[in-house]
Protein backbone atom coordinates (compact mmCIF):
# COMPACT_ATOMS: atom_id res chain seq x y z
CA UNK A 1 0.00 0.00 0.00
CA UNK A 2 1.34 3.41 -0.87
CA UNK A 3 1.02 6.81 0.80
CA UNK A 4 0.18 5.49 4.24
CA UNK A 5 1.70 7.41 7.14
CA UNK A 6 2.35 5.77 10.47
CA UNK A 7 0.03 7.01 13.18
CA UNK A 8 -0.20 6.38 16.91
CA UNK A 9 -3.98 6.77 16.67
CA UNK A 10 -6.41 4.89 14.47
CA UNK A 11 -10.01 5.99 14.02
CA UNK A 12 -12.40 3.21 13.05
CA UNK A 13 -16.06 3.09 12.01
CA UNK A 14 -17.94 -0.07 13.04
CA UNK A 15 -21.05 -0.32 10.85
CA UNK A 16 -23.87 -2.21 12.60
CA UNK A 17 -26.83 -2.57 10.28
CA UNK A 18 -29.67 -4.75 9.06
CA UNK A 19 -29.13 -6.35 5.63
CA UNK A 20 -31.40 -7.00 2.65
CA UNK A 21 -31.70 -10.75 2.10
CA UNK A 22 -29.56 -11.85 -0.89
CA UNK A 23 -29.87 -8.42 -2.52
CA UNK A 24 -26.40 -7.11 -3.38
CA UNK A 25 -27.57 -3.94 -5.13
CA UNK A 26 -29.78 -2.88 -2.23
CA UNK A 27 -27.10 -3.63 0.37
CA UNK A 28 -24.36 -1.78 -1.48
CA UNK A 29 -26.62 1.24 -2.01
CA UNK A 30 -27.59 1.28 1.68
CA UNK A 31 -24.00 0.91 2.86
CA UNK A 32 -22.72 3.50 0.40
CA UNK A 33 -25.12 6.04 1.86
CA UNK A 34 -23.90 5.25 5.37
CA UNK A 35 -20.23 5.50 4.38
CA UNK A 36 -20.63 8.72 2.42
CA UNK A 37 -22.57 10.31 5.30
CA UNK A 38 -20.00 9.58 8.01
CA UNK A 39 -19.60 12.77 10.02
CA UNK A 40 -15.98 12.05 10.97
CA UNK A 41 -12.83 11.24 9.04
CA UNK A 42 -11.82 7.64 9.72
CA UNK A 43 -8.94 5.35 8.80
CA UNK A 44 -10.83 2.05 8.69
CA UNK A 45 -14.46 1.12 7.97
CA UNK A 46 -15.62 -2.34 9.06
CA UNK A 47 -18.78 -3.94 7.63
CA UNK A 48 -20.51 -7.15 8.85
CA UNK A 49 -20.04 -10.72 7.63
CA UNK A 50 -21.58 -11.40 4.18
CA UNK A 51 -22.60 -7.76 3.99
CA UNK A 52 -23.97 -8.02 0.43
CA UNK A 53 -26.30 -10.99 1.04
CA UNK A 54 -26.78 -11.88 4.67
CA UNK A 55 -25.50 -15.21 6.04
CA UNK A 56 -26.64 -17.69 3.39
CA UNK A 57 -25.53 -21.08 2.12
CA UNK A 58 -26.87 -20.39 -1.38
CA UNK A 59 -23.39 -20.07 -2.79
CA UNK A 60 -24.15 -20.75 -6.45
CA UNK A 61 -26.95 -18.19 -6.47
CA UNK A 62 -25.19 -15.22 -4.87
CA UNK A 63 -21.41 -15.77 -5.09
CA UNK A 64 -19.17 -13.76 -7.36
CA UNK A 65 -15.55 -14.00 -8.50
CA UNK A 66 -12.88 -11.62 -7.32
CA UNK A 67 -12.62 -8.25 -9.03
CA UNK A 68 -16.27 -8.05 -9.99
CA UNK A 69 -19.12 -5.88 -8.68
CA UNK A 70 -18.45 -5.90 -4.93
CA UNK A 71 -14.69 -5.62 -5.29
CA UNK A 72 -15.11 -2.62 -7.58
CA UNK A 73 -17.59 -1.07 -5.17
CA UNK A 74 -15.18 -1.53 -2.27
CA UNK A 75 -12.43 0.15 -4.26
CA UNK A 76 -14.73 3.08 -4.94
CA UNK A 77 -15.73 3.37 -1.28
CA UNK A 78 -12.12 3.18 -0.12
CA UNK A 79 -10.97 5.81 -2.59
CA UNK A 80 -13.81 8.21 -1.80
CA UNK A 81 -13.50 7.84 1.99
CA UNK A 82 -9.68 7.66 1.94
CA UNK A 83 -9.98 4.75 4.36
CA UNK A 84 -9.57 0.99 4.24
CA UNK A 85 -12.99 -0.64 3.81
CA UNK A 86 -13.41 -4.26 4.86
CA UNK A 87 -16.07 -6.96 5.34
CA UNK A 88 -16.75 -10.48 4.08
CA UNK A 89 -18.65 -11.69 1.01
CA UNK A 90 -19.17 -15.01 -0.80
CA UNK A 91 -16.42 -15.56 -3.37
CA UNK A 92 -16.29 -18.19 -6.13
CA UNK A 93 -12.59 -18.89 -6.58
CA UNK A 94 -12.08 -21.39 -9.43
CA UNK A 95 -15.17 -23.37 -8.44
CA UNK A 96 -14.47 -23.25 -4.71
CA UNK A 97 -16.59 -21.06 -2.46
CA UNK A 98 -15.13 -18.99 0.36
CA UNK A 99 -16.52 -16.74 3.05
CA UNK A 100 -13.83 -14.20 2.21
CA UNK A 101 -13.02 -10.96 3.97
CA UNK A 102 -11.76 -8.33 1.55
CA UNK A 103 -9.42 -5.61 2.80
CA UNK A 104 -9.39 -2.76 0.28
CA UNK A 105 -7.11 0.27 0.63
CA UNK A 106 -7.70 3.77 -0.80
CA UNK A 107 -5.06 3.15 -3.49
CA UNK A 108 -7.03 0.10 -4.72
CA UNK A 109 -4.73 -2.55 -3.28
CA UNK A 110 -6.62 -5.64 -2.11
CA UNK A 111 -5.79 -8.27 0.49
CA UNK A 112 -8.06 -10.98 1.85
CA UNK A 113 -8.70 -13.54 4.57
CA UNK A 114 -10.77 -16.71 4.17
CA UNK A 115 -12.87 -17.84 7.15
CA UNK A 116 -11.11 -20.70 8.91
CA UNK A 117 -13.85 -22.11 11.14
CA UNK A 118 -17.01 -22.97 9.24
CA UNK A 119 -20.23 -23.01 11.25
CA UNK A 120 -21.34 -26.63 11.09
CA UNK A 121 -24.64 -25.93 12.85
CA UNK A 122 -25.67 -24.16 9.63
CA UNK A 123 -23.81 -26.71 7.44
CA UNK A 124 -21.39 -24.02 6.32
CA UNK A 125 -18.67 -26.65 5.91
CA UNK A 126 -20.81 -28.41 3.28
CA UNK A 127 -21.01 -25.29 1.13
CA UNK A 128 -17.70 -23.49 1.67
CA UNK A 129 -14.02 -24.33 1.62
CA UNK A 130 -12.05 -23.62 4.77
CA UNK A 131 -9.37 -20.95 4.89
CA UNK A 132 -5.91 -22.17 5.84
CA UNK A 133 -3.88 -19.00 6.34
CA UNK A 134 -3.78 -16.47 9.16
CA UNK A 135 -3.39 -12.90 7.95
CA UNK A 136 -2.05 -9.73 9.48
CA UNK A 137 -2.63 -6.52 7.53
CA UNK A 138 -0.41 -3.45 7.83
CA UNK A 139 -2.06 -0.04 7.90
CA UNK A 140 -0.63 3.28 9.08
CA UNK A 141 1.93 1.60 11.32
CA UNK A 142 -0.63 -0.77 12.87
CA UNK A 143 -0.61 -4.56 12.60
CA UNK A 144 -4.20 -5.75 12.24
CA UNK A 145 -5.57 -9.32 12.29
CA UNK A 146 -8.96 -10.10 10.68
CA UNK A 147 -11.30 -12.90 11.78
CA UNK A 148 -14.83 -13.93 10.82
CA UNK A 149 -17.69 -14.77 13.21
CA UNK A 150 -17.32 -18.43 14.35
CA UNK A 151 -13.52 -17.93 14.47
CA UNK A 152 -14.20 -16.12 17.76
CA UNK A 153 -14.80 -19.44 19.53
CA UNK A 154 -11.30 -20.73 18.73
CA UNK A 155 -8.65 -18.74 20.64
CA UNK A 156 -5.67 -20.71 19.34
CA UNK A 157 -6.32 -19.44 15.80
CA UNK A 158 -6.12 -15.83 16.95
CA UNK A 159 -3.33 -16.24 19.50
CA UNK A 160 -1.05 -13.20 19.47
CA UNK A 161 2.39 -14.78 19.19
CA UNK A 162 5.74 -13.12 19.80
CA UNK A 163 7.82 -12.26 16.75
CA UNK A 164 11.32 -10.83 17.26
CA UNK A 165 10.55 -9.41 20.71
CA UNK A 166 7.28 -7.89 19.52
CA UNK A 167 3.73 -9.14 19.30
CA UNK A 168 2.27 -10.35 16.03
CA UNK A 169 -0.53 -7.78 15.90
CA UNK A 170 -1.99 -4.74 17.71
CA UNK A 171 -5.64 -4.95 16.70
CA UNK A 172 -7.92 -7.97 16.29
CA UNK A 173 -11.34 -7.58 14.70
CA UNK A 174 -14.28 -9.84 13.91
CA UNK A 175 -17.00 -9.36 11.29
CA UNK A 176 -20.06 -11.40 12.14
CA UNK A 177 -23.59 -12.62 11.68
CA UNK A 178 -23.89 -13.77 15.29
CA UNK A 179 -27.49 -14.75 16.23
CA UNK A 180 -29.33 -13.30 19.22
CA UNK A 181 -29.77 -16.59 21.15
CA UNK A 182 -25.98 -16.89 21.57
CA UNK A 183 -25.12 -13.21 22.03
CA UNK A 184 -23.86 -13.78 25.58
CA UNK A 185 -20.99 -15.86 24.17
CA UNK A 186 -20.17 -13.06 21.71
CA UNK A 187 -19.95 -10.51 24.52
CA UNK A 188 -17.75 -12.72 26.70
CA UNK A 189 -15.37 -13.96 24.03
CA UNK A 190 -14.81 -10.62 22.31
CA UNK A 191 -13.66 -9.19 25.63
CA UNK A 192 -11.56 -12.26 26.43
CA UNK A 193 -9.68 -12.05 23.12
CA UNK A 194 -8.54 -8.52 24.06
CA UNK A 195 -7.25 -9.54 27.48
CA UNK A 196 -5.48 -12.75 26.51
CA UNK A 197 -3.81 -11.23 23.45
CA UNK A 198 -2.88 -7.85 24.97
CA UNK A 199 -4.49 -6.07 22.03
CA UNK A 200 -7.50 -4.04 20.99
CA UNK A 201 -10.44 -6.28 20.08
CA UNK A 202 -13.37 -5.14 17.92
CA UNK A 203 -16.50 -6.90 16.74
CA UNK A 204 -19.03 -5.83 14.11
CA UNK A 205 -22.28 -7.79 14.15
CA UNK A 206 -25.48 -7.22 12.17
CA UNK A 207 -29.02 -6.66 13.45
CA UNK A 208 -32.46 -7.59 12.12
CA UNK A 209 -33.81 -10.91 10.90
CA UNK A 210 -32.53 -12.79 7.84
CA UNK A 211 -34.39 -14.77 5.18
CA UNK A 212 -34.19 -17.91 7.32
CA UNK A 213 -35.95 -16.06 10.16
CA UNK A 214 -32.76 -15.99 12.26
CA UNK A 215 -32.66 -12.91 14.56
CA UNK A 216 -29.56 -10.78 15.21
CA UNK A 217 -29.19 -8.17 17.94
CA UNK A 218 -25.90 -6.42 17.19
CA UNK A 219 -23.76 -5.81 20.29
CA UNK A 220 -20.94 -4.51 18.11
CA UNK A 221 -18.21 -3.36 20.47
CA UNK A 222 -14.62 -2.25 21.02
CA UNK A 223 -12.40 -3.35 23.92
CA UNK A 224 -8.92 -2.28 24.91
CA UNK A 225 -6.03 -4.50 26.00
CA UNK A 226 -7.32 -4.48 29.62
CA UNK A 227 -10.74 -5.70 28.58
CA UNK A 228 -12.28 -2.29 29.18
CA UNK A 229 -15.18 -1.51 26.88
CA UNK A 230 -14.50 1.55 24.75
CA UNK A 231 -17.72 1.57 22.75
CA UNK A 232 -20.87 -0.52 22.41
CA UNK A 233 -23.94 -0.64 20.16
CA UNK A 234 -26.97 -2.44 21.52
CA UNK A 235 -29.86 -3.65 19.36
CA UNK A 236 -30.30 -0.83 16.86
CA UNK A 237 -28.69 0.39 13.66
CA UNK A 238 -25.61 2.34 14.62
CA UNK A 239 -22.14 3.33 13.49
CA UNK A 240 -19.61 3.34 16.29
CA UNK A 241 -16.62 5.61 15.85
CA UNK A 242 -13.74 4.54 18.07
CA UNK A 243 -10.23 5.95 18.25
CA UNK A 244 -7.43 3.63 19.36
CA UNK A 245 -4.01 4.66 20.65
CA UNK A 246 -0.93 2.61 19.77
CA UNK A 247 1.36 4.35 22.28
CA UNK A 248 -0.99 3.45 25.14
CA UNK A 249 -1.01 -0.19 24.02
CA UNK A 250 2.78 -0.35 23.81
CA UNK A 251 3.15 1.31 27.19
CA UNK A 252 0.82 -1.26 28.78
CA UNK A 253 2.73 -4.15 27.19
CA UNK A 254 5.95 -2.73 28.65
CA UNK A 255 4.51 -2.32 32.13
CA UNK A 256 2.67 -5.66 32.08
CA UNK A 257 4.77 -7.95 29.83
CA UNK A 258 2.68 -11.12 30.19
CA UNK A 259 3.34 -11.77 26.50
CA UNK A 260 6.95 -12.70 27.39
CA UNK A 261 5.65 -15.80 29.20
CA UNK A 262 3.41 -17.02 26.38
CA UNK A 263 3.58 -20.62 25.17
CA UNK A 264 5.35 -21.35 21.90
CA UNK A 265 3.48 -23.51 19.39
CA UNK A 266 2.82 -24.01 15.70
CA UNK A 267 -0.54 -24.49 14.03
CA UNK A 268 -1.09 -27.34 11.57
Amino acid sequence: MVNQKNSTSLRIALVQTDLYWKNKIANMAMLEEKIMNLDQVVDLIILPEMFTTGFTMDTQEVSEPMNLDTTRWLKQMAAQSNAVVTGSIIINDSGKYYNRLLWVAPDGEIDSYDKRHLFRMANEEAHFDMGTTKKVFQWKGWKIMPQICYDLRFPVWSRNRVEESDMEYDLLFYVASWPSPRINAWDILLKARAVENLCYSLGVNRIGKDGNDVPYCGHSAAYNYKGERLSFADEKEDILIVELNLDALRDYRTKFPAWMDGDQFQLK
